[in-house]
């Protein structure tokens, strides 16, 4: 997104081929910004357009992905056309309030469904804002920032526990003042934005479903390499050492403020864990395969402060309650999260996905250690953030 808004052209090396990021440069070109995929489709050429996006002539399709719609939301306000923003049958049901209302408080006029999607936006001049923001997110605060370096006058964001910085940082990368004092960012609007070239890291979230994997196993090893190691993703980290888990980091780099590393991971016999306050929303991606390991740990692993679950690509507290008694475990569901026992004996069940690429990809992690066939019901859903999941785990298993 901000390759586009750029002056100049941007190559970014090793870029997902997950649906949700096919989806913001599906709305991209329907902004008439020009891209090209080249070397087999890993490297991403963006012609910048120095602001100058171009009216849509039709809705903008961001499928299943929440960063897309809220992030692009933010800048499609600013903009001096009307826009549209729709997604699929999941996204539809995902809360957009949560940026409608900060938007609006810069002069954003935006309709919704009852604040869900699709989001009709009458791009209009916005102003610098200082906003507190009720609940952790971070796309949330991308949006805002994103909104903002467009904006008059300067904008305050305020998260009530810090969340990743990826947006801030690749705003610094292209060029821009971005200010940040605890949990307090700030940022300049009428600011330049210039053109990169930047190897996209590893993600972490996706490296977590091979990483618990790994933990399962006691003589298990793995190597991940040009892993991202952002301190503000890298919570998961910290977890698996203090549930036992043997993990070294080498080869630190960083560009662009982003670092990254080579892991060495060593499983071995896993204790217990809890997750709540801030650690909830460092791992909100990473709780549905955390939780779905749990019943083979000693102590179990107890989930609060995590209502954000609820409100993902399915409800994830409930899908997982669901998944994991199926397979035989014992559970208790509550309302911000799950409490899991652990030394338990899972089975082979038949597992719905509920078209939710995390909950697929967690269950194929539970299933290696149970007894019997997993069918998982939906695991096509991977391929919204990692179409080569499956093949990529045969991969790594031995028989």
């Amino acid at each position: 997104m901000l390759a586009a808004l750029a002056q100049g052209r941007s190559r970014l090396t090793n870029y997902s081929t997950g649906a949700d990021c096919a989806s913001t440069l599906g709305c991209l070109r329907g902004l008439g910004v020009k891209w090209e995929r080249k070397d087999a489709g890993n490297v991403i050429e963006v012609q910048g357009s120095a602001l100058s996006l171009r009216a849509p002539n039709a809705p903008l399709d961001c499928g299943n992905s929440g960063s897309t719609i809220r992030m692009l939301s933010g800048i499609l306000s600013a903009q001096s056309f009307a826009s549209e923003l729709k997604g699929d049958e999941s996204l539809s049901r995902r809360p957009m309030q949560r940026v409608i209302t900060p938007l609006t408080a810069m002069g954003a006029r935006i309709e919704s469904q009852d604040g869900r999607p699709p989001l009709r936006i009458a791009g209009t001049r916005l102003k610098g804002v200082s906003y507190n923001m009720p609940v952790a997110s971070a796309q949330v605060k991308t949006c805002l920032l994103f909104a903002g370096v467009l904006a008059e006058g300067e904008t305050l964001v305020s998260e009530p526990a810090r969340t990743r910085d990826h947006g801030e940082l690749a705003l610094r990368a292209f060029g821009a003042q971005v200010e940040r004092s605890g949990n307090e960012v700030r940022i300049r609007g009428g600011q330049r934005l210039k053109g990169i070239e930047a190897r996209i890291p590893g993600d972490i979230s996706s490296a977590a479903f091979f990483l618990c994997a790994a933990a399962l196993f006691p003589d298990s090893q793995l190597t991940i390499t040009g892993l991202l190691t952002n301190p503000t993703r890298a919570r998961l980290l910290d977890i698996l050492l203090q549930m036992g888990v043997r993990i070294s980091v080498t080869e630190l780099e960083e560009a662009h403020g982003e670092l990254t590393g080579t892991l060495q991971v060593q499983g071995g016999p896993l204790k217990g864990a809890t997750i709540a306050d801030s650690d909830s929303a460092a791992l909100i991606d990473e709780i549905p395969v955390l939780a779905a390991i749990a019943p083979y740990t000693e102590e179990g692993i107890e989930i609060h402060d995590a209502k954000e679950l609820r409100v993902k690509e399915s409800d994830r507290i409930a899908a997982l309650a669901r998944n994991l008694r199926a397979m035989g475990a014992e559970v208790e569901e509550r309302d911000d999260g799950l409490r899991i026992l652990g030394r338990q004996s899972l089975h082979g069940a038949e597992i719905d996905s509920f078209g939710d690429h995390r909950i697929a990809m967690a269950f194929s992690i539970a299933a290696l250690r149970a007894q019997g066939e997993t069918l998982i019901r939906g695991s096509d859903s991977a391929a919204i953030s990692y179409p080569g999941f499956f093949s990529a785990l045969e991969g790594l298993i031995e028989r």
